[in-house]
């Protein structure tokens, strides 16, 4: 089966020209077409009033039987406190080898942390965990390499600290499960 496009749905209040800015990144690590569009969902469904967050089990499910198609790799992108049951908060999960991940800029910006406002400190941390959590979707695991977009990140700080590409072995590894999804 050949990927057509990436899918970028953004859910709730972005500013309009922010998904822009991480499009053609996007599209040469994967190389492959990126599209973006709005999707509207009632987030109340997900909210967990006990936790004041919303539950990224749910909604990773939401996305992946309601907009995830077979041919693209989707991710749906909020602006709101993402939690699983094991930890305090995520920025983002895919399905590992799937065809869908979510990814939050909730907890991306400085003024989260009371710090001054920054935007690109902003776009280039939306670029990473959108590009992090799509490498998950084509089977990609985290990578020990602490410069590599691959590695985990618990905190914003482990973000900032990695480039916004994959590694060499990374890259290698895509490929090959590239190939391997071409030829099924």
């Amino acid at each position: 089966m050949n990927l057509e496009n990436i899918t970028l749905i953004s859910f709730g209040y972005f500013e309009k020209d922010l998904l822009d800015l991480i499009i053609e990144d996007v599209e040469r690590e994967f190389l492959l077409p990126v599209i973006t569009r709005e999707g509207h969902l009632d987030l109340s469904e997900f909210y967990d009033p006990a936790r004041r967050q919303y539950d990224g089990n749910r909604l990773i499910r939401e996305i992946d039987l309601g907009y995830a198609l077979d041919t693209n790799k989707t991710l749906g992108l909020f602006n709101v406190d993402l939690f699983i049951p094991i930890l305090t908060y995520i920025f983002g999960q895919a399905f590992l080898g799937g065809r869908a991940g979510i990814a939050s800029i909730y907890r991306l910006s400085n003024e989260s942390y009371g710090l001054k406002a920054d935007k690109k400190v902003f776009v280039d941390r939306i670029r990473k965990e959108v590009i992090h959590e799509l490498g998950h979707t084509f089977g990609l695991i985290h990578c020990r390499n602490s410069t590599c977009v691959m590695r985990s990140s618990t905190y914003v700080e482990d973000i900032d600290q990695k480039d916004s590409i994959l590694c060499h072995q990374c890259r290698t590894d895509l490929k090959s499960l590239q190939l391997a999804t071409v030829e099924h």
